[in-house]
């Protein structure tokens, strides 16, 4: 996968969670979790690779801590339109 895309899952109408995929190479796992903000991990490939953000509190989570937790990993920002669809869950 080349692109980065946001998946949000529900639970009886509610968000439950979500996760934000991040470019990967077939194959690729994660191997390391680190925690970067309220609700947010960063996962790592066994080469250091961030390859995926989970959420877990999409009802609170902001662009803005979105984009704090990707430049931790210098991950360029999210702009707000790939963001609409835990905007709209929210």
């Amino acid at each position: 996968m080349s692109q980065r895309y946001l998946q949000v899952t529900y639970r009886k109408g509610q968000p439950l969670a979500a996760y934000l995929y991040l470019p990967r190479k077939i194959g690729d796992k994660s191997v390391r979790s680190v925690k970067c903000g309220d609700g947010l991990v960063l996962d790592y490939a066994v080469d250091g690779r961030p390859i995926g953000l989970e959420i877990s509190v999409p009802r609170s989570t902001t662009l803005e801590s979105l984009n704090r937790a990707l430049a931790s990993a210098q991950i360029e920002p999210l702009s707000a339109e790939e963001i609409q669809p835990l905007l709209a869950a929210a």
